[in-house]
């Protein structure tokens, strides 16, 4: 079971993803996440989540719609504990900080010059220590970390190198079934 469930066998490697340069436009980045999710529903690409790369195609990230509304609000990147104060319940403290720091004062009224103008490289998620995990690294730190961060998914990395993503959704599948082979009977 635990030669199985490792990170270098249930990872997609970067191969598998769309790319975009990480000085592609917001408007680009939108409409090529658009594209990559018709084509990942009609079964033409295995993923939808974008890599973003150099101009020597080296990996250095990943966008998502999520990040994509990050970018609007550059502001967000001021606030590290606002998750976690969503989290824990302190609605008073993150409503406090919004009005302090105007976030999404403004957002909206700028949408067409921001995405002509606020480059990938921006707003991109990179490998972050919560949010990464080395290709040979143990399952459970892999498991730990999805827990602990509620990250959709991890970057793997291979010394310095992004070489692939490992997904929430794989490693549940894997998990699923290896309980199902135990042959539990239900009470």
């Amino acid at each position: 079971m635990d030669s199985y469930l490792t990170v270098r066998k249930l990872m997609r490697p970067v191969a598998d993803f769309p790319r975009i340069s990480s000085q592609a436009f917001f408007h680009e980045a939108m409409i090529a996440l658009q594209k990559a999710n018709e084509e990942f529903t009609a079964g033409r690409i295995r993923q939808r989540i974008l890599l973003v790369e150099d101009r020597t195609s080296n990996i250095l990230g990943k966008v998502t719609p999520m990040d994509v509304m990050r970018g609007l609000e550059p502001k967000y990147d001021k606030i590290d504990s606002l998750a976690d104060d969503l989290r824990y319940g302190v609605p008073q403290v993150v409503r406090s900080m919004k009005e302090d720091l105007r976030l999404w004062q403004e957002p909206l009224d700028d949408l067409c010059r921001k995405a002509a103008e606020v480059k990938v490289e921006s707003f991109m998620n990179t490998p972050e220590p919560n949010q990464a995990v080395g290709i040979d690294e143990r399952m459970d730190n892999a498991l730990h970390l999805f827990v602990a961060t509620c990250h959709n998914s991890l970057f793997v990395m291979d010394g310095e190198a992004i070489v692939g993503l490992l997904r929430f959704s794989d490693v549940y599948s894997a998990l699923t079934e290896v309980v199902q082979a135990c042959d539990l009977k239900s009470r």
